[in-house]
């Protein structure tokens, strides 16, 4: 029969035909799919890809069952002795065909199935224990929503909004946003450094978006939360090209709220000073220019898509005194090339460039909040990005044995500016924050504000590296697919090391508000100055992280798919000298799970799973925990201020003592990680049932509980090991002699369990292995627990218009969010502060960072008519959770003292109105509150020649609705005369104001 490829699809013969009885299953290859089916027992089967010519025969088992794995997602005629049908494989995604008439009750003969244009993104898969979304490139286009892919994922059950201190990124699944893995065409692409980039691409060049939120099988690894899986556009037999602008103008966007500061003394002292925030008048302009072909090289053999995308993008930020505006034009640019060797032996490789200019220029020593640009102070390039090249080659050795390898390489630049010296690096850093708020700066001396820190002037730009090859295999025996795979990856980080800027005294000047500076009873009103001293080392750090796993999809009954999966992995942290401090070997991740055929004819699927989840430890924990990283304090009162340098004239008597937090010098490996260490890992389970309503219908239901088993994190105090070396007859033990055998400043270690780590236990230049007992630290285990219950629904496109949506109830709890710290806005993955010392966890268990109660989702769109269409994204979600953040109280901590005084107001212990220090807990000053957002488009797509013209108006936030997404939870401020911070709960963030995006595009 003829082949049919228009928008819409016949979901009633394609919903019958996933009913049929079979031995294949969902293809976990990151970047295929595949085609199962019956037949007559022994027949011959053939299937031919539409878009490249590619056929393949093979033979149907005694039984009739056939399986076509790793198969590049796009359209498919299959052909046997009873028939032809025409299906759409999409990414990781089993597609079932039947050439036979089931007995017994089941689905009827189909004679030819007809899949007409987008097949159904996500049928009721009875082949699946899964918990996925796809979205195509048509369907993302169809909906307003932003052009990157962490929104498009946000649109899956179980996802949220994460912090904006991170950027624009996705938790899943009460995980942080930092525990997620991105793939491209199946290459890992997650930047490890500290797990919150990936790699970029042109959205444009996306041809399908693949979002696991859970029970993803052994293949997939090194991610507690969820899966982002991009496969790109690839050439076909048929020459297709496009134009494309898009644009998004500051005209077009409404202006950001500012907030007025509740310090009355601060607005009394200067009217102008009035603001908490200031954000009214910055100002941001997108625009887009896509130029892309594709076509045969040689025709059904070699095939290629290129893409490229010009860039203008340009920001204006205006703060209290100081403004920065920044354009990058650096375009980015994809190809993609297929070869078909012969039908049985493919490679394919993959280029993207994605690397961003940013042109800044900085501007200082305007009047206050005047929303203008005033003297330029420093002008420079910021360069992030770089490349990503991959290779694929796939081989069907047999009818029933596949075997694909892939090798690729990522290079990214991390922040690398270009001068690295701005004028006025020769100069000491100071700031004064005299006067009734210490939190206000403002800039003193000859100083360049852009560059508070200089970098070491031999070092090179810092990068992230990613050198990573893979093998797998897939047998199909019987009823059994097994499928197995070894991956190796070598991820290296380069960063060069900091100095304040000048000879590396930073002063900071302070007024004694409360009478009290750094322990010293001080005259209120005394003005004193900090003096401050940091120092870190350049180094590459390495990560090798290997992986094996074996799966097993069984058929054992028609109805009743088995899947049994385990994986293990390896992951080793080494220094900038190459030597490891931290190895985790054999670390057995078990998968389960079962898909249930109730009626057995894919009209009502009961599912469930169970799996182990590891993270490995961010390259980040190489950089601060192994290399050179110190900060000393000291707070002296002064004489004069020198007019030039804004230098103190002269010091006067220090005030308490000289507070030190880090190291001068590199921590010997043994020092940095307890020998014991066991990774991050998780445990989900998930259970659930899919149901068929009508012919367009479906509607789902699953409960998931994630628990972590085993956290990591740093810990950064001595009086523990002090107390135990007094327990055990060590008197002469000395955290921090001067010998060269200090303890390092914070080690790695699993909280709640025995420390098992080298000291100088004698001070005697020896390293000595002890285990000190978890009892001496005082910390709990480690804890964070996701419970939920998601509701998803779906209305196919039939008579023009589609629906998609989610209800999901969750809570998030424990006593650590995960690898970052949102209410601190903290990144640095796996080393957050949360267990620094045991009175951090005092109050800590709650409602996390992440804990959206109640979420509602709702998109779609609508064929007004052949040339018009509409389409709409609607999202309710209830608030987070709010809390009051202050000084832990150093009274009575020995050694650690000095240690935790430079610490933030950042543990639950918080001053009252009455100004006593009192614990709170966790999420206990309410939360914010219930959002809505409501996004519309409008589209015109007439024909317009040999080809379709698109002229597409999205507008965000229509409703232009302002709901506070976070307050300042800063309870207190200055450590050295700590004082109530009259900004407490004051209004920080909101939702991002209306703004409208514009795009005409041409496609033939």
């Amino acid at each position: 029969m003829a082949r049919q490829f228009t928008k819409g699809f016949k979901r009633s013969a394609l919903t019958v035909a996933l009913g049929i009885c079979f031995a294949g299953s969902v293809s976990a290859q990151s970047s295929v799919g595949s085609i199962f089916g019956e037949t007559a027992p022994g027949g011959k089967v053939t299937i031919l890809n539409v878009d490249n010519g590619v056929t393949r025969e093979i033979t149907a088992g005694s039984d009739g069952k056939f399986t076509f794995p790793q198969l590049a997602p796009g359209r498919y005629t299959v052909t046997s002795a009873q028939g032809s049908r025409d299906v759409q494989v999409r990414v990781g995604t089993g597609t079932p065909v039947s050439f036979t008439t089931p007995t017994g009750g089941g689905a009827t003969n189909l004679g030819a199935v007809t899949v007409v244009g987008e097949a159904a993104f996500n049928p009721i898969d009875v082949s699946s224990v899964e918990s996925t979304t796809i979205f195509s490139a048509e369907q993302i286009q169809q909906l307003p929503v932003a052009r990157d892919i962490t929104n498009v994922a946000l649109l899956a059950p179980g996802t949220v909004k994460g912090d904006t201190g991170f950027g624009n990124l996705a938790s899943f699944g009460g995980s942080s946003v930092a525990e997620n893995g991105y793939y491209i065409n199946g290459f890992d692409v997650t930047n490890i450094h500290r797990f919150t980039s990936y790699a970029s691409m042109p959205f444009s060049a996306i041809a399908e978006q693949q979002v696991k939120t859970g029970g993803y099988g052994a293949e997939f690894g090194r991610s507690l939360g969820g899966v982002i899986n991009i496969v790109t556009k690839r050439g076909t037999n048929e020459w297709h090209g496009g134009v494309s602008a898009i644009y998004s103008p500051s005209s077009w966007r409404e202006r950001g709220k500012d907030v007025l500061t509740r310090n009355a003394a601060q607005v009394e002292a200067n009217p102008l000073d009035k603001y908490y925030a200031y954000r009214s008048q910055n100002e941001s302009d997108d625009l887009t220019f896509n130029l892309w072909g594709s076509g045969p090289l040689i025709k059904d053999r070699l095939f290629f898509f290129a893409l490229a995308e010009g860039r203008r993008e340009t920001d204006d930020v205006y703060r209290r005194t100081t403004s920065t505006s920044t354009k990058n034009t650096k375009p980015h640019g994809m190809v993609k090339l297929d070869w078909n060797i012969t039908d049985n032996h493919l490679l394919e490789f993959t280029g993207i460039s994605n690397r961003d200019y940013d042109e800044t220029v900085d501007y200082s020593n305007h009047d206050l909040y005047d929303g203008a640009h005033g003297d330029e102070s420093a002008r420079y390039e910021v360069q992030n990005g770089g490349e990503v090249y991959i290779g694929k080659y796939t081989g069907y050795l047999t009818d029933t044995f596949t075997v694909s390898a892939m090798a690729g390489k990522l290079k990214s630049l991390n922040n690398a500016q270009f001068p690295a010296s701005l004028p006025g690096a020769e100069c000491n850093a100071v700031y004064d924050s005299r006067g009734p708020n210490a939190n206000v700066t403002n800039h003193l001396g000859c100083w360049n504000e852009s560059q508070l820190q200089i970098r070491d002037p031999d070092a090179g730009p810092d990068f992230d590296e990613r050198k990573a090859y893979r093998l797998d295999a897939e047998w199909q025996l019987g009823d059994h697919r097994l499928r197995f795979g070894y991956d190796h990856e070598k991820f290296t980080s380069f960063q060069a090391g900091l100095t304040y800027s000048g000879t590396n005294d930073y002063y900071r000047y302070f007024t004694a508000n409360s009478g009290v500076v750094n322990g010293v009873a001080v005259p209120v009103g005394t003005e004193y100055v900090r003096l401050r001293h940091f120092v870190s080392s350049t180094g590459s750090y390495d990560i090798i992280n290997t992986a094996a796993y074996v799966e097993d999809n069984w058929q054992a009954t028609p109805n009743l798919m088995l899947y049994l999966g385990a994986r293990l992995e390896s992951f080793e942290n080494k220094n900038d000298l190459g030597q490891t401090f931290i190895e985790a070997d054999k670390q057995f991740g078990p998968r389960l799970g079962f898909a249930w055929d109730v009626n057995g004819d894919s009209s009502f699927k009961v599912f469930g799973n169970a799996g182990r989840y590891f993270i490995p430890v961010a390259s980040n924990t190489n950089i601060r925990a192994s290399a050179v990283e110190g900060i000393t304090n000291q707070f002296f009162t002064f004489t004069g201020i020198d007019p030039t340098t804004g230098e103190p004239i002269a010091l006067g008597t220090q005030l308490g003592p000289t507070q030190i937090n880090g190291s001068t010098v590199a921590p010997d490996p043994r020092t940095v990680a307890t020998r014991n260490l066991d990774p991050m890992y998780q445990d989900e389970f998930i259970l659930g049932f899919q149901k068929q309503l009508s012919a367009n219908w479906t509607v789902g239901l699953r409960g998931i509980m994630r628990k972590v088993r085993n956290g990591m994190d740093d810990y950064c105090s001595n009086q523990a090991f002090i107390d135990w070396a007094n327990d055990n007859g060590h008197p002469d033990f000395a955290p921090d002699d001067g010998v060269g055998t200090d303890m390092a400043s914070c080690f790695v270690m699993n909280p709640g369990k025995d420390v098992e780590l080298s000291i100088d236990l004698d001070n005697t230049g020896n390293l000595t292995e002890v285990t000190v007992p978890a009892s001496y630290f005082g910390l709990p285990e480690y804890s964070r627990s996701y419970h939920a219950v998601e509701f998803f629904f779906e209305r196919a496109k039939a008579d023009n218009w589609y629906l998609q949506g989610s209800y999901t109830y969750a809570k998030s709890r424990g006593n650590a969010e995960g690898y970052v710290n949102s209410t601190l806005e903290q990144g640095d993955a796996g080393l957050t502060q949360d267990f620094d010392h045991r009175l951090f966890e005092d109050g800590a268990y709650g409602y996390l960072p992440n804990d959206r109660r109640h979420t509602l989702k709702l998109f779609g769109s609508y064929q007004i008519s052949d040339d018009w269409r509409v389409g709409a994204n609607f999202l309710i979600q209830s608030g987070r959770p709010v809390n009051c953040n202050g000084f832990i109280p150093l009274d009575d901590l020995g050694n650690d003292e000095g240690t935790l005084f430079s610490y933030s107001a950042s543990s639950f212990y918080c001053i009252n109105e009455q100004g006593v220090t009192t614990l709170g807990h966790r999420g206990d000053r309410g939360r914010t509150p219930w959002s809505r957002t409501f996004d519309a488009s409008l589209a015109w797509t007439p024909k317009f020649g040999p080809g379709q013209l698109t002229i597409q108006l999205d507008v965000f936030n229509l409703l232009n609705s302002q709901t506070v997404t976070e307050y300042n939870e800063t309870g207190e401020v200055n450590r050295a005369a700590p004082t109530r911070d009259p900004d407490f709960l004051n209004e920080q963030n909101f939702l991002t104001p209306r703004s409208a995006r514009l795009t005409v595009a041409y496609e033939f």
